[in-house]
């Protein structure tokens, strides 16, 4: 069905959803509708809806891709290893009924049997998840099978082949072909996060012209930020895609200090300078200052905190995080760290000029996209912090300052990948 044609109100829609059990999610968003399952694909593709895990790809023709393929799977990506972001954890606790509905339309539509939620280790979200399906069993609620696993904890075990590997019984590692070729045990597998899912809970509900009503009409509907770092009130915020940065963070309570740049992305995304906060928070907004929407992660960083030092922190940490499978990644990202290092604690103008060249060297070698990421993290650092790397190397130090950029423990190597 099709709500009443009408302008977007500015109010939420995901969060305005929430509903931990199954009654109160049938009360609010009403019965699943399993009858738009033939059309679905078409409805995705008029919407318009791109991925919101961080590629931003159409989610229509993803689906498609898979679609009439022998044997197709689904799996709901719910992982979320960026350190910063916090808004599937937000959905799968507060709306899993939404999240969960999406994904068993998608698997309708696609003619998959089975839906895997991926979800971390330890953070007590698994729990949860096999009691939502459990009340959803009970109800008669659904036609497909569901089930939950917990990949393991490195940064590239959310990638959408190494959870797909993981899923059919393999290690947690990223794998040369798409997940929609070769995914779960062989089987085309449609991997897709927690909000999308949650976005097409909706949209087969609302249909394509709602959800066009906000955002911009290359990347229509909202998207959920995750907003922390300098502001007022940290938290997950749902706006339409194409708002500018000054008004996430006015949503955000607003900045209570100054600050020098913002992160937007995540880890595997980039720096901007504050000057470009009136820029529209869209894919295309944001492709000419080389950053992206990514997983909707915005840090607002305080002028007092050291840019240098807080990417240097990160671009350490992801590479210790790598799959340990190809040079560019595990030889590479560490070489990268170390010359980081070298600049922001030594002021090495050696080191610097040798990064330049890692840097371009480094980049679309790897077998997956962590390699690159850590490259696009790290120049855009270079540029956006031009004027503290000149201070570095001069011999000028300057104050670390507080530590912003959230880091958890690496897994324990006896962890490993299973």
């Amino acid at each position: 069905m099709s709500a009443p044609q009408q302008r977007y109100d500015g109010r939420p829609r995901l969060l305005a959803a929430q509903a931990r059990n199954l009654a109160d999610h049938a009360r609010v968003l009403g019965p699943l509708p399993v009858n738009v399952a033939p059309q679905l694909i078409d409805m995705l593709n008029a919407s318009g809806l791109r991925g919101r895990g961080g590629g931003w790809f159409p989610s229509g023709k993803k689906m498609a891709s898979v679609a009439g393929r022998e044997n197709p799977y689904v799996v709901v990506n719910g992982m979320e290893s960026e350190p910063a972001a916090g808004k599937d954890k937000l959905l799968l606790r507060r709306a899993p009924h939404l999240v969960l509905d999406g994904a068993e339309l998608a698997a309708l539509a696609i003619g998959a049997d089975c839906i895997t939620v991926a979800v971390h280790r330890g953070t007590g979200v698994a729990g949860e998840m096999l009691t939502a399906i459990a009340d959803r069993k009970a109800a008669g609620w659904g036609q497909v099978e569901i089930n939950v696993t917990e990949p393991p904890s490195w940064y590239v075990s959310s990638e959408s082949t190494a959870v797909a590997a993981f899923v059919g019984g393999d290690e947690g590692r990223p794998k040369a072909d798409s997940a929609r070729v070769s995914g779960v045990a062989g089987r085309p597998t449609l991997v897709s996060n927690v909000e999308t899912f949650a976005h097409i809970g909706m949209i087969a509900r609302y249909g394509p012209s709602w959800f066009r009503q906000a955002g911009t009409g290359e990347a229509p509907g909202t998207a959920l930020f995750t907003v922390s770092g300098a502001v007022r009130n940290v938290g997950v915020y749902e706006l339409p895609t194409g708002v500018t940065g000054e008004t996430v963070l006015r949503v955000a309570g607003g900045l209570r200090e100054p600050i020098s740049a913002l992160l937007v992305g995540g880890y595997g995304g980039s720096w901007i300078a504050p000057d470009q906060l009136r820029r529209p928070f869209s894919p295309e907004g944001l492709s000419p200052v080389g950053a992206s929407i990514g997983a909707g992660i915005v840090v607002a960083l305080p002028a007092r905190s050291c840019g240098l030092v807080e990417t240097l922190r990160v671009a350490d940490w992801m590479s210790a995080q790598t799959a340990k499978q190809c040079g560019p990644c595990f030889k590479g990202l560490p070489a990268i760290a170390d010359d980081f290092a070298m600049i922001a604690r030594d002021g090495s103008r050696e080191a610097y000029e040798r990064l330049r060249f890692r840097l371009g060297v480094i980049n679309g070698r790897g077998a997956c996209a962590h390699p690159d990421g850590v490259v696009k993290f790290v120049d855009s650092a270079l540029k956006v912090f031009a004027l503290d790397v000149r201070r570095h190397l001069s011999g000028q130090r300057c104050s670390p300052g507080p530590r912003v950029l959230p880091l958890p423990a690496l897994p324990d190597e006896s962890e490993g990948w299973r």
